[in-house]
């Protein structure tokens, strides 16, 4: 220890090192939570892309049964790695409901979800 030092510069000493660990660490909990919104994000996208195009299966099989629509449903959303969770007929119209479970942290907030209607385009 240096004489010339007054007790107010070592009270400093090593004060630099606290606010980078803290700095370090807001900046992991950051890119954590990024990382978890852009997963959800993602499983979201997933069920909807899987929804979607299991009622435009569906609705091309309409004409075929309620059996036949459903069933080319369930198996473009077991395709794309989802999970068919109901498939309506009604008239022409198919609605399915999907889910995808998510990676990573937002796996414990449940699967996401997603609905979507096909059926004949009415023209005049």
């Amino acid at each position: 220890m240096n004489l010339r030092e007054s007790a107010s510069e070592r009270g400093e000493r090593g004060s630099a090192t606290v606010l980078s660990v803290g700095v370090v660490a807001a900046l992991v909990l950051f890119a954590t939570a990024f990382a978890a919104v852009g997963q959800a994000s993602a499983a979201r996208h997933r069920a909807q892309g899987a929804a979607d195009a299991a009622a435009l299966a569906g609705a091309a099989r309409v004409l075929l049964g309620d059996g036949a629509a459903c069933d080319a449903a369930a198996e473009l959303v077991a395709a794309n790695g989802a999970e068919l969770e109901g498939c309506v007929v009604e008239d022409l119209e198919v609605t399915v409901h999907v889910a995808a479970d998510p990676v990573g942290v937002p796996a414990a907030f449940g699967p996401a979800r997603a609905v979507s209607r096909a059926g004949p385009v009415m023209t005049s």
